[in-house]
Protein backbone atom coordinates (compact mmCIF):
# COMPACT_ATOMS: atom_id res chain seq x y z
CA UNK A 1 0.00 0.00 0.00
CA UNK A 2 1.43 3.29 -0.80
CA UNK A 3 1.67 6.09 1.83
CA UNK A 4 -0.89 8.05 -0.61
CA UNK A 5 -3.43 5.45 0.04
CA UNK A 6 -2.57 4.80 4.01
CA UNK A 7 -3.47 8.67 4.15
CA UNK A 8 -6.78 9.53 6.10
CA UNK A 9 -9.27 12.31 5.28
CA UNK A 10 -10.15 14.92 7.62
CA UNK A 11 -13.54 16.00 6.72
CA UNK A 12 -14.25 19.59 8.82
CA UNK A 13 -17.82 20.88 8.46
CA UNK A 14 -18.76 24.61 8.72
CA UNK A 15 -21.79 23.98 10.94
CA UNK A 16 -23.20 27.70 11.66
CA UNK A 17 -23.49 27.89 8.17
CA UNK A 18 -25.54 25.22 7.99
CA UNK A 19 -27.49 26.18 10.53
CA UNK A 20 -28.20 29.61 9.15
CA UNK A 21 -29.27 27.74 5.53
CA UNK A 22 -31.24 25.17 6.62
CA UNK A 23 -33.44 27.23 9.15
CA UNK A 24 -34.15 29.81 6.01
CA UNK A 25 -34.30 27.10 3.43
CA UNK A 26 -37.10 25.13 5.32
CA UNK A 27 -40.78 25.99 6.36
CA UNK A 28 -41.15 26.77 10.41
CA UNK A 29 -41.53 22.96 11.26
CA UNK A 30 -42.43 23.05 15.36
CA UNK A 31 -42.60 20.00 17.62
CA UNK A 32 -46.09 19.19 20.08
CA UNK A 33 -44.76 22.11 22.79
CA UNK A 34 -43.88 25.25 19.87
CA UNK A 35 -40.33 23.92 19.56
CA UNK A 36 -38.81 25.13 15.99
CA UNK A 37 -36.98 22.83 14.85
CA UNK A 38 -36.25 23.32 10.55
CA UNK A 39 -32.46 24.40 11.53
CA UNK A 40 -32.17 20.96 13.78
CA UNK A 41 -33.74 18.79 10.46
CA UNK A 42 -32.01 20.63 8.01
CA UNK A 43 -28.47 20.74 9.58
CA UNK A 44 -29.01 16.72 10.40
CA UNK A 45 -29.86 15.92 7.07
CA UNK A 46 -26.91 17.71 5.67
CA UNK A 47 -24.58 15.83 8.47
CA UNK A 48 -26.27 12.10 7.74
CA UNK A 49 -25.51 12.89 3.98
CA UNK A 50 -21.92 13.23 4.71
CA UNK A 51 -21.91 10.67 7.15
CA UNK A 52 -23.62 8.36 4.96
CA UNK A 53 -22.44 8.72 1.76
CA UNK A 54 -18.70 9.78 2.49
CA UNK A 55 -17.66 7.60 5.60
CA UNK A 56 -15.17 10.57 6.90
CA UNK A 57 -12.00 8.82 8.51
CA UNK A 58 -12.24 12.06 10.57
CA UNK A 59 -14.82 14.09 11.49
CA UNK A 60 -15.19 17.74 13.27
CA UNK A 61 -17.89 20.23 13.08
CA UNK A 62 -16.90 23.83 13.84
CA UNK A 63 -19.03 27.03 15.33
CA UNK A 64 -19.01 30.30 15.56
CA UNK A 65 -19.48 31.34 19.43
CA UNK A 66 -21.38 33.78 20.89
CA UNK A 67 -20.13 37.51 21.17
CA UNK A 68 -18.06 39.71 18.83
CA UNK A 69 -14.58 38.23 17.09
CA UNK A 70 -11.16 39.76 16.59
CA UNK A 71 -12.70 40.96 13.41
CA UNK A 72 -15.10 43.30 15.33
CA UNK A 73 -12.07 44.73 17.45
CA UNK A 74 -10.39 45.75 14.59
CA UNK A 75 -13.24 47.15 12.23
CA UNK A 76 -16.68 48.00 14.17
CA UNK A 77 -18.58 48.03 11.41
CA UNK A 78 -17.46 43.92 10.56
CA UNK A 79 -21.57 42.44 9.71
CA UNK A 80 -22.93 45.28 11.09
CA UNK A 81 -25.44 45.50 8.69
CA UNK A 82 -27.18 41.72 9.37
CA UNK A 83 -29.72 41.55 11.83
CA UNK A 84 -29.32 39.34 15.16
CA UNK A 85 -29.46 35.88 14.94
CA UNK A 86 -34.23 35.23 14.93
CA UNK A 87 -35.05 33.63 18.20
CA UNK A 88 -36.38 30.54 16.24
CA UNK A 89 -32.69 29.83 15.35
CA UNK A 90 -31.35 30.75 18.20
CA UNK A 91 -33.49 28.35 20.01
CA UNK A 92 -32.36 25.74 18.36
CA UNK A 93 -28.66 25.89 18.00
CA UNK A 94 -28.01 24.22 21.77
CA UNK A 95 -29.80 21.28 20.78
CA UNK A 96 -28.04 21.25 17.03
CA UNK A 97 -24.69 21.06 19.17
CA UNK A 98 -25.58 18.43 21.27
CA UNK A 99 -27.24 16.31 18.45
CA UNK A 100 -23.44 16.36 17.17
CA UNK A 101 -22.41 15.56 20.59
CA UNK A 102 -24.52 12.66 20.79
CA UNK A 103 -22.93 11.10 17.34
CA UNK A 104 -19.75 11.46 19.20
CA UNK A 105 -18.58 13.81 16.47
CA UNK A 106 -16.05 16.74 18.17
CA UNK A 107 -17.86 20.38 18.58
CA UNK A 108 -15.20 22.93 17.91
CA UNK A 109 -15.41 26.60 18.83
CA UNK A 110 -13.80 28.79 20.51
CA UNK A 111 -14.23 32.76 22.05
CA UNK A 112 -13.40 35.84 19.47
CA UNK A 113 -13.14 33.43 16.70
CA UNK A 114 -15.36 32.35 13.96
CA UNK A 115 -15.91 28.82 12.53
CA UNK A 116 -13.91 29.96 9.41
CA UNK A 117 -11.43 30.60 11.62
CA UNK A 118 -11.32 27.46 13.50
CA UNK A 119 -11.13 25.37 9.78
CA UNK A 120 -8.28 27.52 8.95
CA UNK A 121 -6.23 26.33 11.81
CA UNK A 122 -7.36 22.80 11.45
CA UNK A 123 -7.08 22.15 7.73
CA UNK A 124 -3.50 23.41 7.99
CA UNK A 125 -2.57 21.24 11.32
CA UNK A 126 -3.85 18.79 9.63
CA UNK A 127 -1.83 19.06 6.45
CA UNK A 128 1.39 18.94 8.41
CA UNK A 129 -0.50 15.43 10.34
CA UNK A 130 -0.35 13.68 7.20
CA UNK A 131 -4.08 14.04 6.31
CA UNK A 132 -5.61 14.90 3.65
CA UNK A 133 -8.74 17.75 4.46
CA UNK A 134 -12.16 18.16 2.84
CA UNK A 135 -13.69 21.60 3.89
CA UNK A 136 -18.00 21.04 3.81
CA UNK A 137 -18.94 24.96 2.90
CA UNK A 138 -20.51 27.05 -0.05
CA UNK A 139 -18.61 29.52 1.15
CA UNK A 140 -16.21 31.75 -1.40
CA UNK A 141 -14.07 32.52 1.15
CA UNK A 142 -13.06 29.21 2.28
CA UNK A 143 -11.37 28.86 -1.58
CA UNK A 144 -8.22 30.54 0.11
CA UNK A 145 -7.31 27.31 1.98
CA UNK A 146 -7.12 25.06 -0.92
CA UNK A 147 -3.87 22.79 -1.62
CA UNK A 148 -3.25 19.84 -3.43
CA UNK A 149 -4.08 18.37 -0.21
CA UNK A 150 -6.96 20.19 0.88
CA UNK A 151 -10.70 20.17 -0.99
CA UNK A 152 -13.87 21.96 -0.60
CA UNK A 153 -17.57 19.90 -0.93
CA UNK A 154 -20.34 21.58 -1.23
CA UNK A 155 -23.84 19.35 -0.02
CA UNK A 156 -26.12 21.46 -1.54
CA UNK A 157 -24.41 21.96 -4.97
CA UNK A 158 -22.86 18.26 -4.69
CA UNK A 159 -19.69 19.62 -6.27
CA UNK A 160 -16.24 19.61 -5.75
CA UNK A 161 -13.90 22.62 -5.38
CA UNK A 162 -9.70 22.38 -6.16
CA UNK A 163 -7.22 24.69 -7.19
CA UNK A 164 -7.91 23.90 -10.41
CA UNK A 165 -11.37 25.38 -9.70
CA UNK A 166 -10.11 28.29 -7.55
CA UNK A 167 -8.39 29.63 -10.74
CA UNK A 168 -11.25 29.03 -13.17
CA UNK A 169 -13.47 30.74 -10.54
CA UNK A 170 -11.41 33.56 -9.69
CA UNK A 171 -8.17 33.71 -12.24
CA UNK A 172 -6.11 33.28 -9.50
CA UNK A 173 -4.29 30.59 -7.30
CA UNK A 174 -5.68 30.14 -3.55
CA UNK A 175 -3.02 31.91 -1.91
CA UNK A 176 -3.92 35.16 -3.70
CA UNK A 177 -7.98 34.80 -3.29
CA UNK A 178 -7.99 37.06 -0.24
CA UNK A 179 -6.07 39.87 -2.49
CA UNK A 180 -9.21 39.35 -5.40
CA UNK A 181 -11.63 39.89 -1.75
CA UNK A 182 -9.52 42.44 -0.10
CA UNK A 183 -10.13 44.83 -3.69
CA UNK A 184 -13.89 44.30 -4.38
CA UNK A 185 -14.71 43.74 -0.77
CA UNK A 186 -18.09 41.02 0.39
CA UNK A 187 -21.05 43.14 1.38
CA UNK A 188 -22.63 39.76 2.79
CA UNK A 189 -19.78 41.06 5.80
CA UNK A 190 -19.89 44.25 5.24
CA UNK A 191 -16.30 44.41 4.44
CA UNK A 192 -15.84 47.54 1.90
CA UNK A 193 -12.94 46.98 -0.09
CA UNK A 194 -12.18 49.79 -2.58
CA UNK A 195 -15.81 50.71 -3.52
CA UNK A 196 -16.15 51.52 -7.50
CA UNK A 197 -13.51 48.15 -7.65
CA UNK A 198 -15.64 44.90 -8.77
CA UNK A 199 -13.95 41.43 -9.70
CA UNK A 200 -13.61 41.57 -13.10
CA UNK A 201 -11.18 44.47 -12.32
CA UNK A 202 -10.33 42.78 -9.25
CA UNK A 203 -8.90 40.02 -11.02
CA UNK A 204 -7.22 42.13 -14.25
CA UNK A 205 -5.33 44.18 -11.35
CA UNK A 206 -3.54 41.32 -9.45
CA UNK A 207 -3.19 39.32 -12.79
CA UNK A 208 -1.21 42.05 -13.49
CA UNK A 209 0.60 43.56 -10.17
CA UNK A 210 0.46 40.36 -8.37
CA UNK A 211 -0.76 41.57 -4.75
CA UNK A 212 -2.24 44.75 -3.12
CA UNK A 213 0.68 45.38 -1.53
CA UNK A 214 2.36 45.10 -4.90
CA UNK A 215 -0.30 47.22 -6.97
CA UNK A 216 -0.45 50.08 -4.18
CA UNK A 217 3.12 50.22 -3.88
CA UNK A 218 3.04 50.93 -8.00
CA UNK A 219 -0.05 52.65 -8.06
CA UNK A 220 1.49 55.28 -10.49
CA UNK A 221 1.42 52.92 -13.15
CA UNK A 222 -2.34 51.87 -13.20
CA UNK A 223 -4.61 52.67 -15.49
CA UNK A 224 -7.50 53.88 -16.69
CA UNK A 225 -6.79 56.81 -14.48
CA UNK A 226 -10.64 56.58 -12.65
CA UNK A 227 -9.58 52.89 -11.03
CA UNK A 228 -5.83 54.50 -10.35
CA UNK A 229 -7.73 57.55 -8.10
CA UNK A 230 -9.80 54.78 -6.54
CA UNK A 231 -7.03 53.01 -5.12
CA UNK A 232 -5.09 56.28 -4.29
CA UNK A 233 -7.55 57.49 -2.18
CA UNK A 234 -8.48 53.80 -0.39
CA UNK A 235 -5.44 52.35 -0.40
CA UNK A 236 -6.49 52.05 3.35
CA UNK A 237 -9.49 50.43 3.17
CA UNK A 238 -7.52 47.95 0.66
CA UNK A 239 -4.96 46.72 3.08
CA UNK A 240 -8.14 46.85 5.73
CA UNK A 241 -10.48 44.72 3.88
CA UNK A 242 -7.26 42.29 3.22
CA UNK A 243 -6.73 41.69 6.48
Amino acid sequence: MTSEEQRRTLYLIDGSAYVYRAFFALPPLNTSKGLQTNAVYGFTTTLMKIVREHRPDCLAVAFDEKGPTLRHEEFKEYKAQRPPMPEGMQAQVPYIHRLVEAFSIPVVRQAGYEADDLIGTLSRQAEAGDYDVVIVTGDKDMFQLLTPRTRIFDPVKNKWFGEAECLERFGVEPSRVVDIMGLMGDSTDNIPGVKGIGEKTAIKLLSQFGTIDELLRRVDEVTPPRVKTLLTEQSENARLSRR
